[in-house]
């Protein structure tokens, strides 16, 4: 009875567990370019390693071997690659570390010291690192494993006291081995969990996409890997920033991503859209109203011939006044994602009137507006970009299907006014994008974008635009400061959403 009880509970969280909006793949395509970065970063972390002096005396023989340091790191064979529950794994065999150190020996009355080239010579590091969602919905390395060991040492020691140094060299290899393998392991999990989340934390959780609408990319579970890739589940959600408790609920096909020859995925559900949409129309902003000269010549002159008999029995001090054309969108547009294509369906309403001055506005007429976009997405650096073009309209009277007919002659001058006047609009804030959650210094390059039914997935290659080192600096804490307080979200671009 328990075990029906558990299977029961287990079924019901699943089936209330919110779905995403966004999902990012990053596949074992991508290794070998994040490898060479983050080698070209390790080297130089292992370059700050403190070794302690070594010092001792043997005999009548005093020595200190001291300002050991770490010089180059020479790679013969190094691998990434996704563990399952494991995430990522950085593994180094046979590798070399170049060092340099002084030396100094005291024996009696006689001293000699100086600086001396050395290497450490079979070495090999492991280093696991767990990624795991944090309370805020960021991702972040939570844990770090490492093994290193040091196979051997090597000096060639020169002078009058080489004999010597030759004697004592088995007690200081011995005594400089043990020490580097006590300092790589320290400093690769401050790599991870210090430098590497500070890169991580610049990933955009949730911030504003412009002055009316933010989105929320926050990771709804921690990362999954397979032995080939790794797979992140964001909310890739928008909301209206005067409502910034505001929700669309995910009702949108789960996007699924399978394909593994390009090196990154991103897939976007239709409620992606939808809710971006619908932040942008509770936010008020799609409506347009066109008074006076901004309303074009040719449509002015033939709205004003439609409705001439109206017009007429109006006063006089009205028959000249400008015209008013009003588009307002009664209620929030809707995304249809197939294979064929991507359709955006908005209902508006056309208000057409006369605006006297300083009188109240006189209205003409008042009809709907079905219209069909297509909408052709693409990826440029890390911005979601979209292209919209016109498909379909109609126009139709609230009044009677009388009225209907008579706006027959309106269809092809309102459709040309929206081509020519609201579309560039429209694509003048879609073409702005917005950003895909990748850390600073990161874009994609190469893109490709296929449709699938309720979804659609960009592939595309990683490109490093800075360097690990170069991003991680400008968010490493100085020694002696307060906690840099890292963003969560990047600068606020100007950025509009999808519409």
């Amino acid at each position: 009875m328990a075990l029906c009880g558990a299977l029961l509970l287990a079924l019901l969280a699943g089936t209330h567990a919110e779905l995403p909006g966004c999902k990012i793949r990053i596949t074992s395509q991508a290794l070998e370019l994040v490898k060479q970065e983050g080698l070209r970063f390790l080297e130089h972390e292992l370059e700050t390693i403190t070794i302690p002096d070594l010092r001792g005396r043997e005999g009548h023989f005093y020595y200190n071997i001291s300002d050991m340091k770490v010089t180059e790191l020479q790679l013969t064979s190094s691998e990434l690659h996704f563990q399952p529950e494991q995430e990522l794994v950085l593994q180094i065999t046979n590798a070399s570390l170049g060092l340099n150190f002084r030396r100094q020996l005291l024996y009696w009355f006689f001293y000699d010291g100086g600086y001396i080239n050395a290497s450490a010579e079979g070495v090999s590091i492991y280093t696991g690192l767990q990624l795991s969602r944090d309370p805020s919905g960021q991702i972040r390395v939570s844990n770090i494993s490492c093994q290193a060991f040091v196979a051997k040492t090597h000096a060639a020691f020169g002078g009058t006291f080489r004999k010597v140094y030759d004697f004592l060299y088995t007690l200081i290899a011995s005594g400089m081995r043990f020490l580097l393998n006590q300092q790589i392991c320290p400093v690769l999990h401050h790599a991870g969990m210090v430098l590497l989340n500070s890169l991580l934390a610049t990933v955009p959780v949730r911030g504003p996409v412009d002055e009316l609408v933010g989105i929320d990319y926050s990771l709804l579970k921690d990362p999954v890997a397979s032995a080939s890739n790794l797979d992140m589940e964001f909310r890739g959600s928008f909301f209206p920033l005067a409502e910034s408790n505001w929700s669309l609920p995910n009702r949108a096909v789960e996007p699924q991503l399978q394909e593994e020859e390009r090196m990154v995925y991103v897939a976007f559900s239709e409620s992606f859209f939808d809710s971006a949409m619908e932040s942008y129309f509770r936010a008020g902003a799609l409506r347009l109203s066109l008074v006076g000269d901004k309303v074009p010549h040719d449509l002015d002159m033939l709205l004003r011939a439609t409705y001439f008999g109206s017009i007429v029995l109006l006063s006089p001090a009205v028959l000249d006044s400008p015209l008013k054309l009003e588009l307002r969108v009664t209620a929030p547009p809707r995304c249809t994602i197939k294979p064929s294509g991507t359709t955006i369906a908005v209902t508006a309403s056309v208000t057409i009137a006369l605006v006297p001055p300083d009188q109240p506005e006189v209205q003409l007429s008042s009809m709907t507006m079905d219209v069909w976009l297509s909408a052709k997405m693409a990826l440029r650096g890390k911005a979601l970009r979209t292209q919209l073009d016109l498909r379909k309209f109609r126009i139709y009277s609230n009044q009677s299907a009388i009225e209907s007919l008579a706006l027959i002659p309106l269809q092809s001058p309102l459709k040309t006014m929206l081509r020519i006047g609201v579309m560039p609009l429209l694509n003048k804030r879609t073409l702005r994008g917005v950003q895909i959650p990748l850390p600073e210094g990161i874009t994609f390059v190469r893109e490709v974008v296929q449709n699938h039914l309720g979804f659609l997935t960009i592939g595309a290659d990683l490109h490093f635009a800075k360097g690990l080192r170069e991003v991680i600096e400008k968010y490493r804490r100085p020694a002696g400061t307060k906690d840099l307080q890292v963003p969560s979200t990047p600068p606020p671009s100007p950025a509009a959403a999808v519409l």
